[in-house]
């Protein structure tokens, strides 16, 4: 893969999927209707899915693409391929939240190396740069890339962690397990942005015990193991592995290292 040609590009189709979602999100109503699995869909959802697959497809016809909208179709027999998320945070989108995010992630061998997250409404990039480290760049947002500051994950106090959980769902299975922790102090926020504050600091810990899909987390979790940081299953903390068969994904624990996972 010639990551020098994948970086522009990905940053490019988020800030073009944010664009599209964002005409839909400026609409004074939308129509909001229910998959299969009774979550949420938009017809922003749809049309940052279109502009992410045509330039991912045009530019790397050969490297096999999942996405949300179309993972139905898809049967996977390779260990590398693009996983997409044109619109993490539905829930959040529809209540007109700002914690919605366009998530792009390439993965190698099972392991998310590449990603880029773009929360449109707060105006927030990361990504992963070719070497594999990641950086938060400010806007505004140009077709080229602007100043970035490099990305590294927290030096964690264990007697008062920063621990960020789930806005939409949170459940008393997730308290519980934070309350093994001392917890210094505890934020929400919705979508992939919870892997970007454990990469920028802003948190040292973020436990999920409830259901995800592999692109719901696989361009969070490559920034934050850019940052310096990990994601692990929460049953036997190894690490979370990409590419399993209907893309479900175990409960799991993203963190700063030197967190003392319990």
């Amino acid at each position: 893969m010639d990551f020098d040609t994948l970086v522009p590009l990905m940053r490019r189709l988020a800030l073009a999927g944010g664009e599209a979602i964002l005409e839909v999100y400026g609409r004074p109503d939308f129509e909001v209707r229910a998959k299969g699995d009774a979550s949420p869909v938009t017809e922003a959802d749809e049309a940052a899915d279109a502009v992410i697959s045509a330039g991912l497809r045009e530019a790397f016809p050969d490297v096999p693409l999942i996405t949300e909208e179309q993972s139905a179709s898809h049967a996977l027999t390779a260990s590398t391929f693009f996983i997409v998320d044109p619109l993490d945070g539905t829930k959040e989108f529809v209540q007109r939240r700002g914690d919605f995010t366009v998530n792009i992630a390439y993965v190698q061998d099972g392991i998310p190396t590449h990603g880029v997250v773009y929360a449109p409404a707060k105006g927030r990039l990361f990504y992963t740069l070719p070497d594999g480290t990641s950086v938060e760049e400010t806007g505004p947002f140009g077709p080229a890339a602007g100043a970035v500051t490099p990305l590294r994950v927290s030096t964690p106090d264990n007697a008062a962690l920063m621990v960020v959980a789930s806005k939409s769902h949170r459940d008393q299975a997730t308290d519980d397990y934070i309350s093994r922790y001392s917890v210094k102090d505890m934020t929400s926020a919705g979508s992939s942005l919870k892997f970007c504050l454990v990469a920028t600091g802003e948190a040292d810990l973020y436990p999920r015990l409830g259901r995800t899909m592999e692109w719901d987390t696989a361009a969070g979790d490559a920034v934050l193991r850019g940052a310096g940081g990990s994601t692990v299953r929460f049953d036997d903390h190894q690490p979370l592995a990409y590419g399993k068969p209907g893309w479900d994904n175990p409960f799991f624990i993203a963190f700063a290292p030197g967190v003392a996972l319990k």
